[in-house]
């Protein structure tokens, strides 16, 4: 069998960026949410909607970011890579803005 013509094992490298990418993710809005909900009100109810809202912009991002970047993703996964897509996934509205512009 030949690991060259099957698809996912070409997209391993950006499978594995991402998926490790929305871990650290979790956390992170978790944080995120409670930081904000704090801040405009100290609310339980605020601070879950903020966190879940910050889950599915990530989400949202993940599947963009997937579904435009994975076939260009090559390179072995590194911890500088992981960093990369994690930053990616948070600021993927800029990251389509540049690209339309440029």
């Amino acid at each position: 069998m030949s690991w060259d013509n099957d698809p996912l094992w070409r997209l391993r490298h950006a499978l594995a960026g991402v998926a490790l990418a929305l871990l650290a993710s979790v956390p992170l809005a978790a944080l995120a949410g409670r930081w904000l909900g704090d801040l405009f009100g100290d609310s339980y109810g605020l601070r879950v909607a903020l966190y879940v809202a910050l889950l599915a912009y990530v989400i949202a991002g993940a599947v963009l970011l997937f579904t435009r970047v994975a076939q260009h993703e090559t390179r072995a996964l590194s911890p500088a890579r992981v960093l990369r897509w994690l930053a990616s996934l948070w600021l993927w509205p800029l990251l389509l803005l540049g690209r339309r512009r440029g």
